[in-house]
């Protein structure tokens, strides 16, 4: 069984992480831009960016299509639940290329932990360092993820989406912007505190109507739309996004290897939330099948909306204990 682990701690989950998804990233199983709908020459896809591909076309498919809040993977009920899977999806796919080891988890970022760092000194935080995630730039030009225009073999995005939201092919290195000002967002843009995961933990509840951005619970304060006045918007997941910025910021925020230790740190959280009273609420989730179709693709019983899910309901993903642990759920 797989155990995730936190990336700064394991020296190990780490350097697998990275070997993996390099792998990943110059695996090519058949599928091409052109199969994909996306504009300009044919070219090969890479196991990695079918992943990119994949999180585009679920935050630009709408259930149902005539509202414009909830999507297939966000602002409902299903992110949870959805990001598991894909989670699950990946992870698998690293095991195979790191030689059928199942026993490796994908590691995680305690991005809260960080956030307990003064703002200035978040953006030099130990996971931007040359041996983790490498750092700032446009493109990033530290780590193993930097760029070299001579080297073909250095991290390349090669699909994005554009300012209209169609996804187009490019050809240039990955961009983060850690902790730099966004117009609208009073700042510093800074990174979430564990007081912040705190509150989140103490809802009682893991969603409600009218299940959007507007909601109150678990869900809506751990994904970051619920302004709570103990968490400064945009919170947790958001705030991560944001505060990493560049090509953390779009649809296909899966560019950046980063967003999979976000999103693992996500899972964990609601890992820990989930865990039985005292300490938890239970493997609980909301809305049940009995709620109206308008919600379809976030009811328990629903079938996720997406291009790899299949037959997966929200409910086979509330206990996945048969296939991962986390080394800690202390949050």
């Amino acid at each position: 069984m797989a155990i995730r682990e936190n990336i700064l701690t394991s020296a190990t989950a780490r350097d697998q992480y990275i070997q993996g998804v390099k792998l990943l990233k110059n695996e090519f199983p058949g599928p091409t831009t052109a199969n994909l709908g996306i504009a300009g020459p044919s070219r090969p896809v890479s196991t990695y960016d079918l992943f990119v591909v994949w999180h585009h076309v679920a935050m630009t498919t709408f259930t149902p299509p005539n509202q414009g809040d909830r999507n297939a993977a966000h602002r409902g009920p299903v992110f949870l639940p959805w990001h598991r899977f894909m989670l699950l999806q990946l992870e698998m796919n690293l095991q195979r290329v790191l030689g059928n080891d199942t026993t490796f988890g994908l590691p995680y970022w305690d991005w809260a932990q960080d956030g307990e760092l003064a703002p200035a000194r978040q953006g030099r935080a130990a996971i931007w360092g040359r041996s983790y995630m490498g750092g700032s730039g446009a493109p990033v030009a530290t780590g193993p993820f930097a760029f070299n225009s001579v080297d073909p073999d250095s991290w390349r995005v090669r699909i994005t989406a554009s300012v209209n939201g169609q996804l187009i092919q490019v050809n240039r290195g990955l961009r983060r912007q850690l902790g730099a000002p966004v117009q609208g967002l009073p700042g510093p843009n800074r990174l979430p505190r564990k007081a912040h995961t705190a509150v989140a933990l103490n809802q009682p509840v893991y969603d409600v109507a009218p299940w959007k951005t507007s909601s109150d619970g678990f869900r809506n304060l751990i994904e970051g739309w619920q302004d709570d006045p103990g968490i400064p918007p945009p919170s947790l997941h958001n705030r991560v996004h944001v505060f990493i910025g560049g090509d953390m910021s779009p649809s296909t925020s899966p560019n950046d290897p980063v967003f999979y230790l976000n999103h693992c740190n996500v899972d964990r959280v609601w890992e820990s939330w989930m865990r039985p009273a005292p300490g938890g609420h239970g493997r609980v989730y909301a809305p049940a099948q009995s709620e109206p179709a308008s919600l379809k693709g976030h009811r328990l019983n629903d079938t996720l909306n997406s291009l790899l899910s299949g037959s997966t309901t929200p409910a086979e993903m509330l206990d996945v204990s048969e296939l991962y642990t986390y080394d800690s759920l202390t949050v």
